[in-house]
């Protein structure tokens, strides 16, 4: 497995070297690796800065501490829009979404290696990996609708793609963990593995790719991308749209309260 040695650190983010082999780590450990603006705008650089050098072949995504991403950071709150409402469409056209396309579009593999909760916009990062090896403890959730949100970051793509549109509906409105086991079930992800040997089994699979047909990888994924995701830039626009309106209802605000709170939201349908 590869003997990662620190190559960047940004201030919530870890870039992790050694030859062809690339770690992006998360790394906001006391949040669970919840997602702000100074995380959005470090990993987006890590991912630009990792796909455009070509002696990197093989990527890694990994959370630092105790989960992969607990999703995005509710506490830290959003810059409001001139109507006074959170503006969550410039953080998912400006952040998430060079992110996820800069995943989707980088010619080398990426591994996504969940360690823990994969809630939210940071179940969405996971999915828009290439190959998902999970630990037995791990779970994923869109957890956008417990705050009376929906699915953005591309999950409205990426799980129907991988799991169908039945379990889709489920995650997206039930908003229910899924764990690791199911998860591979439903075809959502690729391995599940004991949870100390969650390291050791991605380490083996980056080598592999890192060894691998680089260019024969980058061709594989242009075409599913063709395939599978033909439409991805609108879909994203239109979760963006979607989710600015519900950002004006008084049941995300409701939603919010409550999750700061710690209690049941108590919703009201408007």
């Amino acid at each position: 497995m590869p003997n990662y040695e620190v190559a960047h650190s940004y201030e919530t983010v870890n870039l992790l070297r050694d030859g062809a082999a690339v770690r992006v780590e998360l790394n906001r450990p006391e949040t669970m690796n919840a997602w702000n603006k100074q995380f959005g705008r470090d990993l987006l650089d890590a991912v630009g800065a990792v796909a455009g050098d070509s002696s990197v072949r093989a990527v890694e995504i990994g959370g630092a501490g105790r989960g992969f991403s607990s999703g995005a950071d509710l506490r830290a709150g959003f810059d409001p829009t001139p109507e006074g409402h959170p503006d969550v469409r410039s953080v998912l056209r400006e952040l998430y979404h060079p992110i996820i396309l800069g995943l989707r579009e980088m010619p080398k593999p990426v591994v996504a290696a969940v360690n823990g909760p994969a809630v939210g916009i940071g179940c969405s990062l996971a999915m828009a990996s290439d190959l998902i090896v999970a630990a037995r403890s791990a779970y994923f959730l869109l957890a956008f609708v417990n705050v009376a949100l929906v699915p953005d970051g591309g999950s409205s793509v990426f799980v129907p793609a991988r799991a169908g549109f039945t379990r889709a509906m489920q995650m997206s409105l039930l908003g229910e963990r899924v764990f690791a086991e199911q998860a591979l079930e439903w075809g959502l992800i690729n391995r599940v593995v004991d949870d100390d040997s969650l390291a050791g089994e991605v380490g083996t699979l980056i080598d592999r790719l890192a060894a691998g047909p680089t260019r024969s990888y980058a061709g594989t994924k242009r075409q599913l991308n063709a395939r599978v995701y033909a439409g991805i830039e609108q879909q994203l626009e239109l979760e963006a749209q979607i989710q600015q309106e519900q950002a004006a209802t008084s049941d995300f605000i409701e939603g919010v309260t409550a999750f700061v709170q710690k209690r049941e939201a108590r919703f009201e349908g408007r």
